[in-house]
């Protein structure tokens, strides 16, 4: 990450300054950790059940 730092009169950092696709891909995994954290409690299903479900619902074939 390319960051570059703003400093008050006393050198301490006060902003950063980011290259926007930075910026943009710090949003997208800010998005995605908020949407984990979101889904947290949701009941898991294995692997197995998975596959067996999407080709169940032909959204799988083989």
């Amino acid at each position: 990450m390319n960051a570059q730092y703003l400093t008050d009169e006393v050198g301490r950092r006060t902003a950063v300054l980011l290259p926007i696709e930075d910026y943009e891909r710090l949003l997208e995994d800010i998005e995605d950790l908020a949407a984990i954290a979101e889904r947290r409690g949701e009941p898991t299903i294995s692997h197995e059940e998975l596959v067996s479900e999407l080709k169940r619902d032909g959204l799988l074939t083989a």
